[in-house]
């Protein structure tokens, strides 16, 4: 099976000098396409930049980070964003919904930021408001929904398009345990019936064991757990 993110002697610091951080120190990781993926470490050692170093959300690093075979490090800014809008997807801990729209209307943001018309995407939307449990809410404001309902709003959001790749950012951090296991059973579908790869950063042992294969961020490595 091909790889879908390769990484390789990833080196990424902050700062300089006596207030230098090293973050990443030669770190190599490899993810199938179609795997589901935890990343577990310590809090604060660098779990999140990775998905955003994935993503071309932050550039300031050495080593190779490649997307379906192609280093983003060569990319443009255009190309980072065409990438963002089709190959690769968020979901991050906060849900980021747009207080005054409803869930399909947060759903289809994307399609209408980019200028694409929403039509071409009803049966997806149904599709997905059935999958997450959110038809019956489909006419609902944020406001009124529960923090499992909002997060699985915006994960509805994020795999609209069928992106390749899912980076998930502590996606249960704002979740009760059950409203947590709820999120965790979703990604498990989505993994495993559309065949989406998902890249999850957890702090979770229990959310880490949904996913098929646990990577530890080590001494500023990527490790097997």
């Amino acid at each position: 099976m091909s790889n879908v993110i390769e990484i390789v002697d990833l080196k990424k610091r902050f700062g300089s000098g006596e207030n230098e951080a090293i973050i990443y120190d030669g770190a190599n990781l490899n993810i199938e396409k179609g795997s589901f993926v935890s990343l577990t470490g310590p809090s604060g050692s660098g779990k999140s930049t990775l998905l955003y170093l994935i993503g071309g959300l932050d550039r300031d690093f050495t080593g190779a980070i490649r997307i379906g075979g192609k280093n983003i490090s060569g990319m443009s800014d255009s190309e980072l964003s065409e990438i963002r809008s089709f190959k690769l997807s968020y979901v991050f801990q906060f849900y980021n919904l747009v207080a005054n729209l409803t869930v399909e209307e947060n759903i289809l943001l994307p399609i209408e930021l980019s200028g694409r018309k929403t039509k071409a995407y009803k049966d997806k939307l149904e599709e997905l408001l059935e999958l997450t449990g959110l038809t019956a809410k489909r006419k609902c404001y944020p406001s009124q929904l529960s923090g499992g309902q909002q997060q699985r709003c915006s994960i509805a959001r994020a795999v609209l398009t069928e992106p390749e790749i899912l980076l998930a950012d502590e996606a249960t951090g704002n979740l009760d345990r059950s409203s947590g296991e709820e999120i965790m059973k979703l990604f498990k579908r989505l993994n495993e019936e559309k065949g989406i790869t998902i890249l999850q950063v957890t702090h979770s042992p229990e959310c880490a064991a949904y996913g098929s294969r646990i990577v530890r961020l080590s001494d500023h490595k990527l490790v097997e757990a």
